[in-house]
C-alpha cells in the first residue's frame, strides 16, 4: 500500500543527480529520493534510437539519464511532460530501470520547461494533468505521485487549488507534495519564485485536514528539523530541497528522529566523504571525472575552523582531470583527525 515519507529530498536540477542523492543516502538510510527532472519526450527519442546504428550511444544516454546505484533506494524517478503516451511510455521505462515510483513535475516555473508545456504551467489544466496520471498509473504498477504549486499567477485561490487535487487525484494520484508558494510565470525567474511568493502552509494545513484520504507532503521554506518535525502534526511528509543541498549535515538525525529509526550512529563529515570512495572508485574505473561527486561535498563541513581551507584543498585536488578516490581518502582523513 503506497504510504508518504516522513522526509524526503526534493529534485533539483543541477543538484540530485546520482552523486549527491548517493551522499544523502550517507546521511538518510530512510529518506525518499528523487531525481533530477527528466523529459518524457527525450527519453521517447532516446529509446527510438536503440534499434538504430546508434544504439551503443543511445544506450550510454540512457544510462547518463536514470542509472543510479541500488544504495539510493527508496528512489523516485521525476518526470516532466504534458503527453499522456510518453510520460506512460517513460514510465514503464522507470519501472524497467528499478525505480520505487514515479513523480509528475507539475511545479516548476522556469521559462524553458514553459515552452515544453509543462511543469508549473500544467496547473492551469488540471484535466490534462489527470489524464497523464492516469495514462502512468496504467502502465506501471508503481505508485505515481504529483508534485506542484499551491497556484499560479492568478489562478491562486484554494478553491483552485482543491479543484486541481481533487481533478488529478481522480486520475489516479494519492500522494501530492505540495510546495506552499505560488508561482509566477512571467516576471519572475525559478530563483525568485522559491523566495519571493509568501508561503502558505496553512494552505497545504487545510488541504490535509479536507482530504484525510489524500497523503499530502510539504515543500517549501523547511530549513531545518525542529520545523519540519512541528509540520509533521499537520502533513503526511516533509519534502526538503536547498536546505539540503545546502547544508547536508543539518539532516543528519533525521532517521532518529523522523522515523524513529536509531540503528545507527549520526553522519558525520568524514563518513560521508568515506562512505563515497566506493562509488568513486566505480566512478573513475568507468571514465568519470571525480569533481562531479567532490562539487557537493563542499557543503558538508561548514560552521567550524578551518571549513573554508579544507573545502578549498579539496577543490584544487579534485579537480584536476587525474584526480582519483585517493583525494576523497585525504579528505576523509583530515576530517577523521580533527574529529569531524
Amino acid at each position: 500500500m503506497e504510504h508518504a515519507y516522513r522526509f524526503s529530498v526534493a529534485p533539483m536540477l543541477d543538484c540530485t543527480d546520482r552523486h549527491f542523492r548517493l551522499l544523502m543516502r550517507q546521511v538518510s538510510r530512510r529518506c525518499l529520493l528523487t531525481s533530477e527532472m527528466v523529459v518524457a519526450r527525450a527519453l521517447h527519442h532516446i529509446r527510438a534510437e536503440l534499434s538504430s546504428t546508434r544504439a551503443a550511444e543511445a544506450q550510454a544516454r540512457l544510462e547518463r539519464l536514470l542509472g543510479f546505484d541500488p544504495q539510493e533506494h527508496p528512489l523516485a524517478l521525476q518526470l516532466g511532460g504534458d503527453d499522456p503516451a510518453l510520460l506512460a511510455e517513460a514510465a514503464r521505462l522507470g519501472a524497467d530501470w528499478g525505480y520505487d515510483e514515479i513523480n509528475l513535475n507539475v511545479g516548476c516555473p522556469s521559462e524553458k520547461v514553459q515552452q515544453g508545456r509543462f511543469g508549473a504551467c500544467l496547473m492551469a489544466e488540471p484535466e490534462r494533468v489527470a489524464r497523464c496520471v492516469e495514462a502512468m498509473a496504467a502502465a506501471t504498477s508503481l505508485p505515481v505521485t504529483v508534485k506542484h504549486r499551491i497556484g499560479i499567477d492568478q489562478l491562486d485561490s484554494y478553491a483552485h487549488l482543491l479543484h486541481f487535487v481533487d481533478t488529478v487525484a481522480a486520475g489516479g494520484a494519492r500522494r501530492f507534495a505540495v510546495h506552499a508558494r505560488k508561482a509566477w510565470l512571467e516576471g519572475l525567474d525559478p530563483k525568485q519564485n522559491r523566495t519571493i511568493p509568501p508561503l502558505r502552509w496553512d494552505l497545504v494545513h487545510r488541504l490535509k485536514a479536507e482530504r484525510p484520504r489524500l497523503l499530502i507532503e510539504l515543500n517549501g521554506g523547511l530549513e531545518d528539523p525542529a520545523t519540519c518535525q512541528a509540520q509533521l502534526a499537520h502533513v503526511d511528509g516533509v519534502m526538503v530541497g536547498r536546505a539540503a543541498y545546502g547544508h547536508p549535515l543539518r539532516w543528519s538525525g533525521v532517521d532518529s528522529d523522523l522515523f524513529a529509526d536509531r540503528s545507527q550512529e549520526p553522519a558525520r563529515a568524514s563518513s560521508v566523504v568515506r562512505g563515497l570512495i566506493p562509488h568513486a572508485e566505480r566512478w573513475r574505473a568507468g571514465g568519470g571525472r571525480l569533481w562531479a561527486i567532490a562539487r557537493h561535498l563542499v557543503h558538508v563541513v561548514e560552521g567550524v575552523p578551518g571549513a573554508r581551507p579544507w573545502r578549498s584543498e579539496l577543490t584544487v585536488a579534485a579537480g584536476r582531470r587525474e584526480a582519483g578516490p585517493e583525494v576523497l581518502e585525504a579528505a576523509a582523513l583530515q576530517l577523521e583527525e580533527r574529529g569531524l
